[in-house]
């Protein structure tokens, strides 16, 4: 396949994206069936290497009309950018810091969703590879700091009226 032994390498989401590109091309350009893309798309779903998603577009173009080449060092003929393209941020973790950041409005509701959507970017960044983690850091920082506050102001806010109803119900001596 390459030279390299790509065939072996992990396959990402992005790269899974860029074959359903090429498999929809080959269908719209009426190079597949609806039944060859119903199967071949299933087969880019469950692919895991680059070998693999080589196989599903093996006898198709790669090139996509108005795009410029692909990336992607599993085809053979098709070009390979020294570090390939940028990859982009997760979304989950720039959802993450703002819910982080954006907390103060929406108080516990902001700091759970900063926790949440942290945790789930991470994970997702360690299995694509993908840009982000600090940020998905910052908002689970974020997140934590805000939850520990909120719960903190609500405790003593029900500790004061506790001694404030105490001291109202307690009859004067004497």
């Amino acid at each position: 396949m390459t030279a390299n032994g790509g065939e072996h390498i992990r396959a990402t989401d992005a790269d899974r994206d860029t074959v359903h590109g090429i498999l929809q091309n080959a269908y719209a350009e009426g190079r597949l069936s609806w039944e060859e893309f119903s199967s071949r798309s299933t087969a880019v779903g469950m692919a895991r290497t680059y070998g693999e998603l080589a196989a599903v577009a093996a006898d198709l173009p790669t090139q996509i009309p108005g795009q410029p080449p692909q990336t992607f060092p599993g085809f053979p003929g098709r070009p390979v950018q020294p570090g390939g393209p940028q990859m982009p941020a997760n979304g989950l973790a720039v959802a993450s810091l703002a819910c982080g950041v954006c907390q103060i409005f929406a108080w516990g509701v902001g700091s759970i969703a900063a926790i949440i959507l942290g945790h789930l970017a991470r994970r997702q960044i360690r299995r694509t590879g993908q840009r982000g983690g600090k940020m998905a850091l910052a908002g689970l920082i974020l997140g934590y700091l805000g939850l520990t506050l909120t719960i903190l102001v609500t405790v003593v806010a029900v500790l004061i009226f506790l001694v404030l109803s105490a001291h109202v119900a307690t009859p004067p001596a004497g």
